[in-house]
């Protein structure tokens, strides 16, 4: 049984040293939380200016994690990403020189303005938890985070995301806007980057392995397995999605719910677990015609949750 005292304070540590930069998004806060447990990646979509690299930032300082920022260009190649060996002409021999990647935590900024090849890079990192170069596999290092943004307000010059690709990250989440006295507290206090700078790690590498595992000691009853598959199969029925959720969203949706649980200091899930993951789970991996993508899919997948009954009986 885990210990759920430990894990409380595991994530009352997290969530309180990153709100010191990050004011007023807690819950934005947890759900990466959640992705960092599931060892699974975030797509963050938002305006510019919201804080996207300062979360980040202030995540990786509490975990006490290594932090590398890649800039997205068109011109980035793979190389930029996994490093490449050069001739050392002292010694006679190539090595090589590590390339951002081999961090914990990595903010990959509007990913999309990359090509397919070097998105392409990015892609087997995440999945495979590897970069090759000439030929070499080397291993990442865990924990490994990578944290994606790219801005919907800018379409021009873009590659758009292809649908596998997007299927790869855990979540998609928004910071959005802080309230009117957030801000004012914001814009009062000494600059965020000297905030940024006075944050110390909160927890440890034993802390974090213990509630990984932890998460997956999570008691899921066939109820709330059950109701987790209606969602799924709802989204592959729907004449109003051209495609559905697949067996890998239906997992991340199983471990989310567990990680959730588990944040809320339970050793069980419940239908309200379920259904508090899905949006952020599901709907970047559902097809939707049209224009407006995210916005479709967010509205549909909340209609299709809306109409799916919940088992009163979890335990």
């Amino acid at each position: 049984m885990a210990d759920i005292s430990r894990a409380s304070a595991y994530r009352d540590k997290i969530i309180h040293n990153c709100s010191r930069v990050i004011v007023g998004k807690e819950d934005v806060i947890r759900l990466v939380l959640v992705c960092f447990l599931c060892s699974g990646h975030v797509l963050l979509e938002d305006i510019p200016g919201t804080g996207k690299t300062m979360l980040l930032r202030a995540f990786a300082r509490t975990i006490g994690g290594d932090f590398k920022r890649i800039q997205f260009t068109p011109d980035l190649l793979p190389s930029d990403l996994t490093g490449i060996n050069f001739y050392n002409q002292k010694t006679g021999e190539f090595q090589y020189r590590p390339g951002p990647l081999l961090a914990n935590v990595v903010l990959a900024d509007e990913i999309n303005r990359a090509t397919p090849r070097t998105q392409a890079a990015l892609l087997e990192a995440m999945e495979e938890r590897q970069i090759t170069v000439d030929g070499v596999t080397t291993p990442l290092q865990e924990p490994f985070l990578v944290m994606a943004t790219q801005n919907p307000v800018e379409s021009s010059g873009t590659f758009p995301l292809p649908d596998a690709q997007l299927d790869r990250f855990f979540m998609r989440l928004s910071l959005g806007y802080m309230t009117r006295e957030q801000e004012m507290a914001v814009l009062a206090r000494p600059s965020t980057q000297a905030v940024l700078e006075e944050l110390e790690q909160a927890v440890t590498a034993e802390d974090t392995a213990y509630v990984r595992a932890a998460c997956r000691e999570v008691k899921v009853s066939e109820d709330v397995l059950g109701y987790l598959m209606d969602i799924v199969e709802a989204t592959r029925r729907a004449g109003r999605l051209a495609r559905g959720v697949s067996t890998r969203g239906a997992i991340a949706l199983y471990k989310a719910s567990q990680a959730l649980a588990l944040l809320s200091e339970r050793a069980y899930v419940i239908p309200e677990d379920v259904k508090y993951a899905a949006p952020f789970v599901l709907s970047h991996r559902v097809a939707v015609g049209g224009g407006n993508r995210s916005g479709a899919a967010d509205r549909l997948v909340g209609e299709l949750l809306d109409e799916i009954p919940v088992p009163l009986e979890t335990v």
